[in-house]
């Protein structure tokens, strides 16, 4: 448990213990008896009739009945805790990102909490996908899925020796390039929308979690608004897709696009989850700033 997250738990308890000690204040000691209910009193009584029977008491009734009904504002409320708006302005957080996750992995896509929204041009875009794809971590990572998938016999047809490890290398090469370009560029550019992680940064652990994995169907369009990640799950589908072109035979089909889309959908999920605490590890764990 990070000191935040204990912290968090603490603070909970204590608001819960306040709380039920305010209310068994309130109520009194257990036992005794309650008061009796104030009696209006009974002058006037003819007058209240009256007004009664005259119709004076809608205003009364139209009250009870608009109480009765949801509030629009708390709606809005709950919707937005649920699906954040795009920051309009900046807020500031003592939580920060940085361009790498413990200084090796790529993270250039992930924007800090309390930070404005800004609209990405179609250069951007293509920008931080050519940084993912070509950054150094990119190379050494393929090496090691490559020794991976070769150690493991994955693709038979491949073959074995030095030879067939170079097939391994440069396939998995590009399949990390492919989803890239189709995820971070060439369909938010056609969909206008944003292909960066926003960090949420305030809320409990399971808000966060939540609010992380629901980022992988949800993302910011270029206005800001809450739109269908169709950049994410319609660009991991398309490289999945185009995988088929260069991979055996035998590894071709609706089944294995299926399941190459699957594998990518899992992993911007893990992604997400992995950016959204980075700021606390390294604020908590690491002391950076």
């Amino acid at each position: 448990m990070s000191p935040r997250t204990g912290s968090a738990g603490a603070l909970l308890a204590l608001l819960l213990l306040s709380g039920t000690a305010r209310a068994q204040t309130a109520a009194g000691p257990p036992g005794a008896p309650a008061e009796p209910p104030a009696t209006a009193p009974a002058r006037n009584s003819g007058a209240s009739s009256a007004a009664s029977h005259n119709g004076t008491d809608a205003p009364a009734q139209s009250q009870s009945d608009s109480a009765g009904k949801p509030d629009d504002q708390s709606k809005q409320t709950k919707k937005d805790e649920r699906l954040p708006p795009a920051p309009n302005a900046d807020t500031g957080s003592d939580l920060h990102q940085s361009n790498r996750m413990m200084w090796v992995v790529p993270n250039f896509a992930a924007v800090s909490p309390g930070v404005k929204f800004q609209p990405m041009s179609p250069r951007d875009k293509f920008w931080v996908a050519t940084e993912d794809s070509f950054d150094y971590s990119s190379f050494v990572w393929t090496g090691v899925l490559a020794a991976q998938s070769y150690a493991l016999d994955q693709y038979p047809e491949l073959g074995t020796g030095r030879a067939a490890y170079g097939r391994y290398y440069w396939r998995g090469l590009l399949d990390g390039i492919s989803n890239s370009y189709f995820s971070e560029a060439i369909v938010p550019v056609l969909t206008h929308e944003d292909p960066r992680y926003f960090t949420l940064g305030r809320g409990g652990f399971f808000r966060r979690m939540e609010y992380a994995l629901t980022r992988t169907v949800i993302t910011y369009s270029d206005s800001g608004k809450n739109t269908f990640n169709i950049s994410e799950v319609g660009g991991d589908l398309a490289s999945s897709a185009l995988s088929t072109a260069y991979y055996p035979p035998e590894e071709r089909g609706m089944v294995k696009i299926s399941e190459g889309w699957g594998t990518e959908m899992e992993s911007a999920a893990l992604n997400n989850i992995a950016k959204e605490f980075w700021p606390d590890i390294r604020k908590h764990l690491f002391r950076r700033p």
